[in-house]
């Protein structure tokens, strides 16, 4: 297989990266949180609409139901793309990734996609989603860090797609996974800086 050869016509393309942005742009935390009488999730903490910041209400449950839908956009878009095509489940889960961290109904202002990116997985090679888990939990044993364990299960998971046979879906979660890494900069130098909240951290 070459990696860099697109197959996909150029309409099919289109149509599922707007497919995948309209799924992945819906904003699951903010409606939800205004649903429960919460008010606008995107004025407290770290302003973003994911379920790290939903948490922060206090309400755990909306908090679980934010990060299921979140990742179940992608895995939706992508699935259902992939029917006519690994290409176009590729284009699909590109696109809902994007729409999650960029939903043109929040002046661009969304997630930091981690939950998305899960999704996606799901979509396009299910069981690699165990792979992420096994990485984020190992980690998360040793550090305690929740951003680090998933900063380096994004790394692994390209890897591990490459080395089984996936080569196209592989470049796209290398893409994702950097665009995740640019999104939690500022985790990353709390990191460095030993500043980074732990797992288990009151307040």
């Amino acid at each position: 297989m070459d990696l860099f050869s697109w197959q996909l016509g150029l309409p099919s393309t289109a149509l599922s990266l707007a497919f995948g942005y309209l799924l992945g742009s819906i904003p699951f935390g903010l409606i939800l949180t205004r649903m429960a009488g919460l008010g606008d999730v995107r004025k407290i903490g770290s302003g973003n609409i994911g379920a790290t910041n939903v948490l922060r209400t206090g309400n755990k449950k909306l908090a679980a139901a934010t990060l299921l839908l979140d990742a179940l956009k992608g895995t939706a878009a992508a699935a259902i793309a992939s029917l006519w095509g690994v290409e176009a489940g590729i284009a699909a889960g590109l696109a809902a990734f994007l729409g999650h961290l960029y939903p043109v109904w929040l002046g661009f202002k969304g997630g930091k996609g981690v939950a998305t990116y899960i999704g996606v997985l799901l979509g396009l090679v299910p069981w690699m989603v165990l792979v992420f888990a096994a990485v984020w939990l190992a980690i998360a044993k040793i550090s305690r860090y929740s951003s680090l364990s998933a900063l380096v299960a994004t790394a692994v998971i390209p890897v591990v797609l490459y080395a089984t046979g996936h080569e196209k879906v592989a470049l796209l979660f290398a893409v994702m996974t950097l665009i995740t890494w640019v999104k939690h900069r500022a985790n990353i130098q709390r990191l460095i800086a030993g500043t980074e909240s732990r797992i288990g951290d009151k307040g």
